[in-house]
């Protein structure tokens, strides 16, 4: 890593930890040094450690490393500010192994605010480079469903009525589909700490998948988190988009280092989407479009194509 540091700003667009998990991929990938100035000047409060967030800086490095990785995450799993580990493994997981890989993630111990205290273990085979993605058809709803949690010493009805609450939300857009939300109380020696919330996923006949989900906060009722839960996927839907707002910028770093053209379609583009883009233009010379989707069915919705001229990254190692 020879040669002058890159100054990148972290104070700038959404001036939190994203800026510092693309910047620090980016530069253990490219062999290019970075100096990271204003860390999380847009924060108030320094981040719980996110076992998701974790995830998402050290994946693209060890898919080009030279063997197999196992990866001890320890932090919170179900945490405010960050992917809940649900939507890893149920959204994130299945479309980004478009990028032709597979990744195993085990939850041994979940963990909730402020304490964390949950660890994962992920397993990943490198690659000799990523493949181009085309998620641009969202196709029809075919199926809802999700897991409202409880853990600790939080009552099994909580579970219940965020998922009822939710099912209720969602029925009165989608009638005639059939909504399965599984209440769960988490297994004592598989949870740290008390803490609740829920997630819920659609499948579109196209094989997307898009989510909403909430958690649990004292002094909220729990029919307010399953209905903030159903109207974040509602809105989801409503937007016509094949990924939804919170995956949009968990897929810029792969599509900036895959071979090829890379295209998403998705709802308004989010302004830790805009900073993903930012730097991996920046740091990766990867070349990015944001269009308004030109599609007629769109025509009355905000949907944008995203599409990234990826750089092609080779891992030397194999």
């Amino acid at each position: 890593m020879a040669g002058q540091p890159v100054e990148v700003d972290g104070g700038v667009m959404e001036g939190g930890g994203q800026i510092l998990r693309v910047s620090t991929a980016l530069s253990c990938l490219l062999g290019l040094p970075v100096r990271v100035q204003n860390i999380r000047a847009g924060r108030s409060t320094p981040g719980l450690r996110s076992v998701c967030l974790l995830m998402q800086v050290s994946m693209p490095c060890v898919l080009f490393a030279a063997s197999p990785a196992e990866l001890r995450l320890k932090g919170g799993t179900n945490a405010e500010m960050a992917p809940q580990i649900d939507y890893t493994v149920m959204v994130f997981k299945p479309i980004v192994e478009k990028f032709g890989f597979k990744f195993n993630c085990d939850i041994k111990i979940r963990g909730y605010y402020p304490k964390g205290g949950g660890e994962v273990i992920v397993q990943i085979s490198p690659v000799k480079q990523l493949n181009p993605i085309n998620l641009t058809d969202c196709g029809s709803v075919t199926k809802i469903h999700g897991r409202a949690f409880v853990a600790g010493v939080l009552p099994f009805k909580v579970a219940k009525e965020m998922a009822a609450a939710a099912v209720r939300c969602i029925r009165k857009e989608y009638r005639d589909l059939y909504v399965n939300i599984q209440p769960v109380q988490e297994a004592k020696d598989q949870a740290f700490g008390n803490g609740s919330g829920i997630i819920i996923i659609a499948e579109t006949s196209t094989g997307c998948l898009l989510a909403g989900s909430s958690l649990g906060k004292r002094g909220v009722n729990a029919d307010k988190v399953g209905i903030e839960a159903a109207e974040m996927l509602l809105a989801n839907l409503r937007h016509g988009g094949a990924v939804d707002e919170y995956l949009q910028d968990q897929l810029i770093i792969f599509m900036a280092l895959a071979s090829g053209v890379s295209r998403i379609k998705t709802g308004p583009v989010t302004l830790h989407t805009q900073t993903a883009i930012h730097f991996a233009e920046q740091l990766a010379k990867a070349k990015f479009t944001v269009k308004k989707s030109e599609n007629e069915d769109d025509a009355s919705k905000d949907t944008y194509i995203i599409e990234c001229q990826g750089i092609g990254m080779i891992n030397p190692n194999l």
